[in-house]
């Protein structure tokens, strides 16, 4: 029975480095995709990249991850030629409608 036990434990460490390898490789494919990026105090990170318009307008998109670099969140900001936010498209974890930012 006790080599059940052995058995079993080098298994769940077997899953447990394998999951920690697939974690650490698509967090170097998000590094590499979106180029920015932030840590999350609760431990996860905000990936970002910007897209420039041809008239000074820009789009930055932004996910969200957990700390096993599951996809949380995904929004596109549409920011102006001053750089003002003027909308924000969440598109995960459910596809919104654009929001238009309302200033006085």
């Amino acid at each position: 029975m006790s080599g059940y036990c052995v058995c079993q434990t080098l298994w769940q460490y077997f899953v447990h480095r394998l999951n920690e390898m697939r974690d650490e490789r698509k967090r170097r494919q998000n590094e590499k995709k979106f180029g920015d990026w932030e840590e999350l105090p609760e431990g996860g990170c905000r990936y970002f990249y910007e897209i420039r318009g041809r008239h000074g307008w820009f789009a930055r998109y932004v996910k969200e991850v957990d700390t096993s670099e599951k996809t949380t969140k995904f929004w596109q900001e549409i920011y102006d030629d001053k750089g003002l936010l003027t909308e924000i498209h969440e598109k995960y974890p459910e596809n919104r409608r654009h929001t238009k930012i309302r200033r006085n």
